[in-house]
Protein backbone atom coordinates (compact mmCIF):
# COMPACT_ATOMS: atom_id res chain seq x y z
CA UNK A 1 0.00 0.00 0.00
CA UNK A 2 1.23 3.50 -0.82
CA UNK A 3 2.56 5.03 2.41
CA UNK A 4 0.96 8.34 1.43
CA UNK A 5 -2.51 6.81 1.55
CA UNK A 6 -4.70 8.11 4.36
CA UNK A 7 -4.70 5.35 6.94
CA UNK A 8 -8.03 6.49 8.43
CA UNK A 9 -11.03 6.01 6.16
CA UNK A 10 -14.28 7.77 7.03
CA UNK A 11 -17.09 5.31 6.41
CA UNK A 12 -20.78 6.10 6.00
CA UNK A 13 -23.31 3.42 6.92
CA UNK A 14 -26.71 2.92 8.49
CA UNK A 15 -26.86 3.04 12.28
CA UNK A 16 -28.76 -0.23 12.71
CA UNK A 17 -27.18 -3.11 14.68
CA UNK A 18 -26.95 -5.17 11.48
CA UNK A 19 -25.21 -2.39 9.57
CA UNK A 20 -22.66 -1.93 12.36
CA UNK A 21 -21.80 -5.63 12.15
CA UNK A 22 -21.50 -5.35 8.37
CA UNK A 23 -19.06 -2.45 8.65
CA UNK A 24 -16.94 -4.48 11.06
CA UNK A 25 -17.02 -7.41 8.62
CA UNK A 26 -15.68 -5.28 5.78
CA UNK A 27 -13.05 -3.81 8.10
CA UNK A 28 -11.92 -7.28 9.18
CA UNK A 29 -11.61 -8.44 5.57
CA UNK A 30 -9.59 -5.39 4.61
CA UNK A 31 -7.29 -5.63 7.67
CA UNK A 32 -6.06 -9.02 6.48
CA UNK A 33 -4.40 -7.30 3.52
CA UNK A 34 -3.90 -3.78 4.89
CA UNK A 35 -3.36 -3.98 8.66
CA UNK A 36 -2.45 -0.27 8.97
CA UNK A 37 -5.83 0.99 7.75
CA UNK A 38 -8.56 1.92 10.24
CA UNK A 39 -12.19 2.94 9.82
CA UNK A 40 -13.91 5.92 11.40
CA UNK A 41 -17.65 5.40 11.06
CA UNK A 42 -20.34 8.00 10.58
CA UNK A 43 -23.74 6.47 11.27
CA UNK A 44 -26.82 7.57 9.33
CA UNK A 45 -30.54 7.09 9.56
CA UNK A 46 -31.67 6.83 5.97
CA UNK A 47 -35.10 7.53 4.51
CA UNK A 48 -35.87 3.84 4.90
CA UNK A 49 -34.97 3.92 8.58
CA UNK A 50 -37.00 7.04 9.37
CA UNK A 51 -40.05 6.13 7.27
CA UNK A 52 -41.62 3.09 8.90
CA UNK A 53 -44.94 3.34 7.03
CA UNK A 54 -44.09 3.18 3.32
CA UNK A 55 -44.33 -0.35 1.97
CA UNK A 56 -41.13 -1.94 0.68
CA UNK A 57 -42.97 -3.89 -2.01
CA UNK A 58 -41.93 -1.38 -4.69
CA UNK A 59 -38.65 -0.26 -3.13
CA UNK A 60 -36.18 -2.85 -4.43
CA UNK A 61 -33.28 -1.29 -6.36
CA UNK A 62 -34.21 2.24 -5.21
CA UNK A 63 -32.15 4.46 -2.90
CA UNK A 64 -34.58 4.11 0.03
CA UNK A 65 -31.86 2.72 2.32
CA UNK A 66 -28.80 4.34 0.73
CA UNK A 67 -29.59 7.92 -0.33
CA UNK A 68 -28.22 9.86 2.64
CA UNK A 69 -25.04 7.79 2.80
CA UNK A 70 -24.36 8.09 -0.91
CA UNK A 71 -24.93 11.86 -0.76
CA UNK A 72 -22.34 12.09 2.03
CA UNK A 73 -19.82 10.23 -0.13
CA UNK A 74 -20.50 12.49 -3.12
CA UNK A 75 -20.03 15.57 -0.91
CA UNK A 76 -16.76 14.22 0.44
CA UNK A 77 -18.06 13.92 4.00
CA UNK A 78 -17.31 10.17 3.84
CA UNK A 79 -14.66 8.42 1.75
CA UNK A 80 -16.78 5.29 1.26
CA UNK A 81 -20.26 3.99 1.94
CA UNK A 82 -20.98 0.42 3.01
CA UNK A 83 -24.34 -1.10 2.10
CA UNK A 84 -26.06 -4.45 2.06
CA UNK A 85 -25.60 -5.61 -1.51
CA UNK A 86 -29.32 -6.17 -1.94
CA UNK A 87 -30.02 -2.53 -0.98
CA UNK A 88 -27.89 -1.02 -3.76
CA UNK A 89 -29.91 1.24 -6.07
CA UNK A 90 -29.81 0.46 -9.76
CA UNK A 91 -28.34 2.52 -11.27
CA UNK A 92 -25.97 3.99 -8.70
CA UNK A 93 -26.12 7.77 -8.31
CA UNK A 94 -24.06 9.64 -10.89
CA UNK A 95 -20.54 10.12 -9.62
CA UNK A 96 -20.41 6.95 -7.55
CA UNK A 97 -18.84 3.58 -8.31
CA UNK A 98 -19.04 0.14 -6.74
CA UNK A 99 -15.42 -0.46 -5.73
CA UNK A 100 -15.91 -3.77 -3.94
CA UNK A 101 -18.51 -6.43 -3.40
CA UNK A 102 -17.61 -9.07 -0.84
CA UNK A 103 -18.00 -12.78 -1.43
CA UNK A 104 -20.67 -12.70 1.25
CA UNK A 105 -22.41 -15.41 3.19
CA UNK A 106 -25.53 -17.58 2.84
CA UNK A 107 -27.80 -15.75 0.35
CA UNK A 108 -30.97 -17.72 1.06
CA UNK A 109 -34.29 -16.58 2.50
CA UNK A 110 -35.65 -18.43 5.51
CA UNK A 111 -39.05 -18.79 7.12
CA UNK A 112 -38.70 -18.10 10.84
CA UNK A 113 -41.23 -19.84 13.10
CA UNK A 114 -41.89 -20.11 16.80
CA UNK A 115 -40.26 -23.05 18.55
CA UNK A 116 -41.95 -26.36 17.83
CA UNK A 117 -43.81 -25.12 14.76
CA UNK A 118 -43.32 -25.95 11.08
CA UNK A 119 -44.83 -24.83 7.78
CA UNK A 120 -47.00 -27.94 7.88
CA UNK A 121 -48.42 -27.18 11.33
CA UNK A 122 -49.27 -23.54 10.67
CA UNK A 123 -53.04 -23.01 10.69
CA UNK A 124 -54.90 -22.26 7.48
CA UNK A 125 -54.63 -18.55 6.73
CA UNK A 126 -51.70 -18.05 9.11
CA UNK A 127 -50.13 -14.60 8.95
CA UNK A 128 -46.64 -14.35 7.45
CA UNK A 129 -44.65 -11.15 7.80
CA UNK A 130 -42.79 -10.03 4.67
CA UNK A 131 -42.39 -6.91 2.57
CA UNK A 132 -41.32 -8.47 -0.73
CA UNK A 133 -43.36 -9.58 -3.73
CA UNK A 134 -40.66 -12.15 -4.50
CA UNK A 135 -40.77 -13.68 -1.02
CA UNK A 136 -44.57 -13.65 -1.02
CA UNK A 137 -44.60 -15.53 -4.33
CA UNK A 138 -42.12 -18.09 -3.00
CA UNK A 139 -44.02 -18.81 0.22
CA UNK A 140 -47.31 -19.16 -1.66
CA UNK A 141 -45.68 -21.79 -3.87
CA UNK A 142 -45.32 -23.79 -0.66
CA UNK A 143 -48.60 -22.85 1.09
CA UNK A 144 -51.03 -20.89 -1.09
CA UNK A 145 -53.42 -20.33 1.85
CA UNK A 146 -50.99 -18.26 3.92
CA UNK A 147 -51.78 -14.57 4.40
CA UNK A 148 -48.79 -12.29 3.82
CA UNK A 149 -48.62 -9.11 5.86
CA UNK A 150 -46.48 -6.09 5.00
CA UNK A 151 -44.22 -5.41 8.00
CA UNK A 152 -41.43 -2.89 8.55
CA UNK A 153 -38.70 -2.22 11.04
CA UNK A 154 -35.39 -3.67 12.20
CA UNK A 155 -34.95 -7.39 12.67
CA UNK A 156 -35.41 -7.23 16.43
CA UNK A 157 -38.78 -5.51 16.04
CA UNK A 158 -39.96 -8.02 13.47
CA UNK A 159 -38.95 -10.93 15.68
CA UNK A 160 -40.93 -9.32 18.51
CA UNK A 161 -44.04 -9.47 16.30
CA UNK A 162 -43.52 -13.20 15.95
CA UNK A 163 -43.00 -13.70 19.67
CA UNK A 164 -46.13 -11.70 20.52
CA UNK A 165 -48.31 -13.63 18.06
CA UNK A 166 -49.05 -10.67 15.78
CA UNK A 167 -47.64 -12.78 12.96
CA UNK A 168 -47.26 -16.56 12.79
CA UNK A 169 -44.06 -16.59 10.70
CA UNK A 170 -41.51 -14.25 9.19
CA UNK A 171 -39.49 -14.39 5.98
CA UNK A 172 -35.98 -13.03 6.47
CA UNK A 173 -32.53 -13.11 4.94
CA UNK A 174 -30.46 -15.90 6.45
CA UNK A 175 -27.37 -13.70 6.22
CA UNK A 176 -28.87 -11.14 8.58
CA UNK A 177 -29.56 -13.78 11.23
CA UNK A 178 -26.05 -15.20 10.87
CA UNK A 179 -24.40 -11.79 11.21
CA UNK A 180 -26.45 -10.90 14.29
CA UNK A 181 -25.90 -14.36 15.79
CA UNK A 182 -29.64 -14.93 16.07
CA UNK A 183 -30.59 -18.60 16.20
CA UNK A 184 -34.25 -19.40 15.57
CA UNK A 185 -36.50 -22.18 14.38
CA UNK A 186 -36.16 -21.62 10.64
CA UNK A 187 -36.72 -23.36 7.31
CA UNK A 188 -34.99 -22.40 4.07
CA UNK A 189 -37.47 -20.95 1.59
CA UNK A 190 -37.07 -22.31 -1.95
CA UNK A 191 -37.18 -19.99 -4.92
CA UNK A 192 -35.46 -16.91 -6.30
CA UNK A 193 -33.56 -14.68 -3.89
CA UNK A 194 -32.66 -11.01 -4.21
CA UNK A 195 -29.53 -10.37 -6.29
CA UNK A 196 -26.45 -9.76 -4.10
CA UNK A 197 -28.24 -10.85 -0.94
CA UNK A 198 -25.69 -11.78 1.73
CA UNK A 199 -22.95 -9.70 0.08
CA UNK A 200 -21.65 -6.31 1.23
CA UNK A 201 -21.04 -3.42 -1.15
CA UNK A 202 -18.48 -0.63 -0.86
CA UNK A 203 -19.14 2.52 -2.90
CA UNK A 204 -16.87 5.53 -3.45
CA UNK A 205 -16.56 8.47 -5.79
CA UNK A 206 -16.00 7.12 -9.29
CA UNK A 207 -12.67 8.98 -9.66
CA UNK A 208 -11.24 7.72 -6.35
CA UNK A 209 -8.59 5.37 -7.76
CA UNK A 210 -6.84 4.98 -4.40
CA UNK A 211 -9.92 3.53 -2.76
CA UNK A 212 -10.64 1.32 -5.76
CA UNK A 213 -7.09 -0.07 -5.58
CA UNK A 214 -7.22 -0.49 -1.80
CA UNK A 215 -10.48 -2.45 -1.78
CA UNK A 216 -9.69 -4.60 -4.83
CA UNK A 217 -8.33 -7.25 -2.47
CA UNK A 218 -11.83 -7.96 -1.05
CA UNK A 219 -13.74 -7.60 -4.31
CA UNK A 220 -15.42 -10.81 -5.47
CA UNK A 221 -16.96 -10.27 -8.92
Amino acid sequence: MDSSFAKEIIVGARSSPLSRVQVEEVFSLLKIHHPDVCFKAQWFQTSGDLDQKTSLYSMEKTDFFTKEIDEAVLKGQCRIGIHSGKDLPDPLPKGLKLVACTQGINPSDVVVLRDGESLETLKVGAKVGTSSFRREKNIKEVRSDLLCMDIRGPIERRLALLDSGEVDALIMAKAALIRLKIFKNEIELPGEVCPMQGRLAVVAQENDREIESLFSCIHSP
